[in-house]
């Protein structure tokens, strides 16, 4: 399972390469279920790779 989440934190990572996303783009571009996208969110938060902006409508994640 650490495996799985290490590669998906690698797909997230890649993603916010480009830019700052809220989680709808962020899930609809890496493809990753809600559960998996959770699950690498939480393994690069964890590391402090992450930043997480909430607003009234949307949290956007973006790498530190």
């Amino acid at each position: 399972m650490k495996e799985k989440i290490g590669i998906n934190a690698g797909i997230v990572w890649n993603a916010l390469l480009v830019s700052s996303l809220d989680i709808k783009m962020l899930k609809h571009n890496t493809k990753l279920s809600e559960k998996d996208l959770y699950t690498a969110l939480g393994w690069l938060a964890r590391e402090d790779k992450l930043y997480f902006v909430e607003t009234n409508k949307e949290l956007i994640v973006g790498l530190a």
